[in-house]
């Protein structure tokens, strides 16, 4: 059982529709990281295939079942290498597509998710919503969450995988230039709120009129910044982080005169209207080029 993870967060460019190129440089990068002791390696959302789809047909074409083709593969290198891997692909699940990410390791696949959050750009327009509870997974040593891209944008998402005992939350992500305060914040702000480590993991390049930013982000507990690329290269970034400092929620600053704990302090009682339908106003209008607002993620 690992005290401390190398983390290696793969900011790449995704060549779309083009798997074989973009596995390959999965391969290479994950072998890579490896070679600097790397534990876990996280790549983009949507890596595999590239996200700016214009119709189901063409995405369903490139997505593939969990498990499938890549995670063979790359648990091959787990294997080798003793690592493991989470990355973003499109899933196909008989007709239904999803926008998913799976964690792999030398055994095979361990986890997967669906996103449950779906905004209205890209491929997200034609995927089904996730249709499974947020869950922790247990590796050696170190307990992790994974969501997807706009579930950052939620913060009862991160709250529920800290409640339910996660160290570490990993948010693959194609944020693109209009998420730039998405990028600058979201990691530092859910670490924070949460005292869990966040890395959030980001690609490059251009796509369908979209230009990724990069930015790629780990935080710490407290919220700050351990390693940041402050800018849209590609990169590799490392950090070392230990699983016991997230599992100390109480936080005393000054004994006895100012201690917190954000998850003990919660008053759930007063929380209802969260878990409640959103009023008529804030609904989102009929999903249609014309009449819905398009947003990043």
């Amino acid at each position: 059982m690992r005290a401390r993870w190398k983390l290696a967060a793969v900011q790449m460019n995704v060549h779309f529709a083009d798997k074989l190129r973009n596995l390959q440089r999965m391969r290479q990068a994950l072998r890579e990281a490896a070679s600097q002791g790397a534990h876990l390696v996280i790549f983009p959302e949507c890596c595999l295939t590239g996200y700016v789809f214009d119709d189901k047909s063409a995405a369903l074409a490139l997505a593939e079942p969990i498990p499938g083709p890549s995670t063979v593969e790359l648990s091959l290198i787990c294997r080798e290498h003793e690592v493991f891997v989470i990355y973003g692909l499109l899933e196909r699940d008989h007709e239904r597509l999803y926008n998913s990410c799976v964690l792999v390791g030398p055994e095979g696949v361990v986890a997967s998710y669906r996103k449950v959050h779906l905004p209205y750009i890209g491929v997200d327009r034609f995927a089904t919503p996730g249709d499974r509870p947020f869950t922790v997974h247990e590796l050696p040593g170190i307990r992790l969450g994974m969501h997807i891209c706009y579930d950052g944008s939620f913060p009862e998402s991160a709250r529920v995988l800290a409640l339910l005992g996660a160290d570490l939350i990993v948010l693959v992500t194609n944020w693109p230039h209009t998420a730039a305060c998405s990028a600058q914040c979201i990691p530092t702000c859910r670490a924070l709120e949460n005292h869990v480590y966040f890395a959030a993991v980001n690609r490059v390049g251009e796509e369908g009129g979209f230009r990724f930013i990069g930015q790629s982000r780990i935080a710490s507990p407290t919220g700050e910044t351990i390693a940041v690329a402050e800018h849209d290269q590609e990169t590799i970034l490392y950090a070392e982080i230990e699983p016991s400092m997230a599992r100390k929620k109480h936080r005393i600053i000054v004994p006895g005169k100012h201690e917190i704990n954000r998850l003990a302090d919660r008053r759930p009682e007063f929380y209802a209207v969260l878990t409640q339908m959103a009023p008529e106003t804030f609904r989102r209008p009929p999903s249609s080029a014309s009449s819905a607002t398009i947003l990043p993620s």
